[in-house]
């Protein structure tokens, strides 16, 4: 159970500052696409428990990759689901290159959080 408590917690954290971020009018947007990639690495940080750190995040990355990347799909089953709230917030809306960047600068700083917390709590 320790191994998945540190990405529970982050994801519980990580869901209401995704959010208010999108609240804030002088936060950047990028912000909010940052905060949501961290999160997609503490969900496969617990699926992928046994997994390197690095692993997770190059999934975590190609994960976000492949939503931002989607969203130029105007299926219109996926557009309307991306109409929903719920829709929305998991997979995006309308394509934008600064996302890829938003995603690869949350995943590496989760990535760096995420050693320092293993390091500490199983120092080899």
């Amino acid at each position: 159970m320790k191994h998945i408590l540190s990405p529970i917690i982050g994801i519980a954290v990580l869901i209401p500052l995704g959010l208010l971020s999108r609240q804030v009018n002088w936060i950047p947007a990028e912000t909010g696409d940052a905060l949501w990639a961290m999160m997609v690495f503490c969900l496969w940080r617990i699926i992928l428990f046994r997994c390197r750190l690095s692993t997770v995040a190059v999934i975590s990355l190609a994960h976000s990759f492949l939503v931002e990347f989607s969203q130029m799909l105007t299926w219109p089953w996926l557009v309307s689901f991306r109409s929903t709230f719920i829709g929305h917030m998991m997979l995006g809306q309308g394509f934008l290159w600064i996302d890829l960047l938003a995603y690869v600068i949350g995943i590496a700083c989760i990535y760096i959080i995420f050693l320092v917390i293993e390091h500490r709590t199983h120092p080899d």
